[in-house]
């Protein structure tokens, strides 16, 4: 009888530990299972059924992005060195950026800071397609460049032109850019702000600018924010960073702006802006007299200020200079900097007429003054 129990415990305890030594060899934490391992570890996991369909949403960014491709290009520029010990020139890479097609006549629009100081450019097409391009014209104060390209056959497909004045805060946006060649890039985000400002290369003050959280990264510059039906509503320029990588804060150029920038560049090869025909003395010096407004140091001959009325400063004496007019609004704004004054009169066209509050002998009085084309 007691031999019939231990032969039985005897065997429990066998089956026992062959059971805990392949448990243990399969669970033995921190190495590989062994190629002999069949277990559900060791092959791929199920694949959860997706859905049917995609979102609209979903399809309408996807059509979206593959219909602007085609516009969008990727900008490549070189600058001449000198060796520094045999003093050769050589061509080396500077910079590079995105823009995107304006018109079928082959100009490219991008950013300035792209382009700035380039002794040759390339641009890259959808269809991965090389070709030298010109400068048509550029516009520091606003970040903005036309090129142009010679495109044997094929055609381009120029993007669709939104406004930019009825945007609103929340409304999707995608920025589309080819960063480094890299082909095609998209990222989708909305409208954060607008109306904001943000300063050019040039220094000068860009009004009205839009600004997004769809992420603009280095090499995106130049490249076009879309609304939601694929129409061009802004050129991504600059974002907001510590480190230089994007944080969350992009902006761009509005296209209402682009819109009446780019004929200008392409007919003049500048922007043609709408001025008083007077040269003002600077900020500074007005600011050191303690004069708020913008002082006329010369009036130009024949020019519509002359025409109007206008004195500029004047020697009454050996050593002895009496200030000109001094302006403090144009159409019911206040100017006090040369800045203010060219905010005033960026949406202003040549031929316009304005009224200039000006003090002369401490004296208020209006001047009504047709805008003349300055350089």
């Amino acid at each position: 009888m007691h031999s019939g129990l231990f032969s039985k415990i005897a065997v429990v305890a066998a089956v026992w530990l062959l059971l805990s030594g392949v448990i243990a060899s399969a669970v033995e934490w921190g190495k590989p299972l062994g190629s002999a391992y069949d277990g559900a570890e060791g092959k791929p996991r199920p694949v959860m059924p997706g859905p049917t369909e995609l979102s609209s949403d979903e399809r309408s960014t996807m059509a979206v992005f593959e219909r602007a491709t085609k516009s969008v290009v990727f900008i490549s520029n070189t600058a001449i060195q000198r060796d520094f010990w045999s003093f050769d020139t050589m061509e080396v890479p500077q910079g590079s950026g995105s823009g995107f097609v304006w018109n079928k006549q082959g100009h490219i629009v991008t950013n300035f800071h792209v382009i700035y100081g380039a002794h040759s450019i390339k641009v890259t097409l959808g269809d991965r397609s090389e070709h030298q391009a010109k400068v048509v014209g550029a516009d520091p104060d606003h970040d903005l460049a036309v090129l142009q390209i010679q495109l044997a056959d094929g055609p381009l497909e120029p993007l669709a032109v939104g406004a930019s004045n009825d945007l609103r805060v929340g409304q999707k946006v995608l920025a589309i850019g080819n960063p480094f060649g890299l082909d095609h890039t998209l990222t989708t985000g909305v409208v954060s702000a607008l109306g904001r400002t943000i300063k050019s290369l040039s220094n000068r003050t860009i009004e009205g600018v839009i600004q997004t959280d769809a992420a603009i990264n280095p090499g995106n510059s130049g490249g076009p924010l879309l609304d939601s039906s694929g129409r061009l509503i802004g050129v991504n320029t600059q974002i907001v960073s510590p480190s230089g990588a994007y944080a969350g804060i992009g902006f761009a150029v509005p296209v209402d702006t682009v819109n009446r920038i780019v004929p200008e560049l392409i007919k003049h090869g500048k922007l043609i802006r709408p001025g008083l025909g007077v040269s003002l003395v600077p900020d500074a010096m007005a600011k050191r007299w303690g004069v708020k407004g913008l002082i006329i140091g010369k009036v130009w001959r024949g020019g519509s200020a002359e025409k109007a009325g206008l004195q500029g400063a004047r020697e009454t004496s050996p050593g002895r200079v009496e200030l000109g007019d001094i302006i403090t609004s144009v159409d019911g704004k206040p100017v006090s900097t040369v800045d203010d004054l060219m905010d005033v009169l960026e949406t202003r066209k040549v031929g316009d007429r304005v009224t200039v509050e000006i003090v002369r002998a401490n004296r208020k009085q209006q001047v009504s003054v047709s805008l003349q084309a300055v350089n």
